[in-house]
């Protein structure tokens, strides 16, 4: 079995991957590792934020050959304070901001909802899409890419997202730092931090959410390679 785990910055997937065999591509902004165990082949692949990223990522995980599952994986943001920062959330029904689109991934009776948007959410956003998609706890800005692509070519997917930031988190707007590849402009948003302090209490919790959330994914991942079954997944998720 082939399972591809698509993600969007490298730091998702840091906890989980740190023994795999990295995998040396030639495409800008694209990181790739894999790993053989029994008679799985897991191939993990970051390509930056947003729709576009996610497609390029799908692209090379599947360049030697069509993968049998996909994953979902990465940070994602609260919308309900009861979804805390730093733990690990399995949504079981992915939906389109910009399309209307739903994307039922279990069977199941828990309607656990992530909503996909094509700019990092802040805080007002946040609480406009809590208010409009009733329900929603997450939002993120690649699972509803991830999830169109396994139903256009028929596999099951999976979205594990670990949470970075709370409900009512206020940080400094990241979308003017993202370059059209999904990638963050970093010099240029530490520069822009350096003489605005009043963000920097944010930032670190941020910093150590995202951590601990990395670590929440990895361990719940490690889970599933053991005991590939969907529905025990989502009981042992901090759900």
């Amino acid at each position: 079995m082939r399972i591809a785990i698509i993600a969007a910055l490298p730091g998702e997937l840091k906890p989980l991957v740190k023994d795999w065999q990295r995998v040396t591509t030639n495409e800008r902004g694209i990181k790739k590792w894999m790993l053989s165990r029994d008679a799985d082949t897991w191939i993990a692949v970051c390509a930056g934020m947003g729709a576009d990223a996610a497609r390029r990522a799908y692209a090379n995980a599947v360049a030697n050959g069509p993968v049998d599952m996909l994953l979902s994986v990465g940070w994602a943001g609260s919308l309900r304070a009861e979804v805390p920062p730093g733990t690990v959330q399995v949504p079981t029904i992915v939906i389109d901001a910009q399309t209307g689109e739903q994307f039922s991934l279990t069977e199941g009776k828990r309607n656990w909802r992530l909503v996909t948007t094509v700019r990092v959410a802040d805080e007002g956003e946040k609480t406009r899409l809590a208010g409009t998609y009733g329900g929603a706890v997450l939002v993120d800005m690649e699972a509803a890419t991830v999830a169109r692509l396994a139903e256009m070519h028929g596999i099951p997917m999976l979205c594990i997202k670990g949470v970075s930031d709370a409900a009512g988190a206020t940080l400094p707007d990241l979308n003017p730092f993202i370059d059209r590849g999904g990638q963050m402009r970093m010099a240029r948003f530490l520069a822009y931090i350096a003489v605005r302090p009043r963000y920097w209490p944010s930032l670190l919790h941020l910093g150590k959410n995202s951590a601990r959330a990395a670590e929440a994914m990895r361990d719940l991942i490690l889970k599933f390679m053991k005991d590939k079954n969907v529905e025990k997944l989502i009981r042992t998720g901090s759900i």
